[in-house]
């Protein structure tokens, strides 16, 4: 058992009867009353984000969580597989434990989180970016670079971002996996 002096972002904790993992947390001490504690936290089965707010030395029951380096392999009908890289083990997670699969390729390495007691998986973490080429894009119109112009891309997963004119198909562009967004070319 923890408690409410003990979150902190990317804590793992048992909430009606869901894991949840903190996104965000706020200690306030207001001049009047008891201090408390707000959280925005996620359900690692639902992807649902709900804002609790506990009050100060408030119990909660935390989840130990070991995160493990795995490797993505394939996509098939059961689900996204992934090999341990030191066990060779395999697991696969479904779709919903993955926060964007679109820009996953084969042999990226991803952090799956497991939970301590049952060795269950919970969800996988991305890298922060990502690099991935260019695999269609229309070409861009000379005298349009003025402004902040944005075209549709298609990268080598199949997934489509929107990056600037002057990007063409081949080049290599930095996307920040979290939104999928176009960061920068990479030469």
């Amino acid at each position: 058992m923890a408690t409410t002096s003990d979150i902190r972002n990317g804590l793992c904790l048992n909430y009606n009867n869901d894991i949840y993992v903190v996104t965000k947390f706020q200690h306030v001490k207001p001049g009047k009353g008891a201090a408390f504690v707000r959280t925005k936290l996620k359900s690692i089965t639902s992807g649902k984000v709900i804002d609790v707010t506990f009050s100060a030395g408030h119990k909660i029951d935390d989840v130990r969580v070991e995160r493990r380096k795995y490797q993505y392999l394939y996509k098939d009908d059961s689900g996204y597989h992934f090999m341990n890289m030191e066990t060779y083990e395999q697991v696969f997670l479904n779709e919903n434990m993955l926060p964007h699969p679109e820009f996953l390729k084969e042999g990226d390495s991803v952090d799956i989180l497991f939970h301590a007691g049952n060795e269950t998986p919970l969800l996988a973490e991305m890298p922060q970016h990502i690099v991935l080429e260019v695999t269609y894009t229309e070409p861009g119109v000379k005298g349009d670079t003025a402004t902040n112009a944005q075209k549709p891309a298609t990268v080598e997963t199949g997934a489509e971002i929107r990056v600037p004119l002057f990007i063409n198909i081949g080049d290599k562009v930095k996307i920040l996996t979290e939104t999928g967004e176009y960061m920068e070319r990479v030469k």
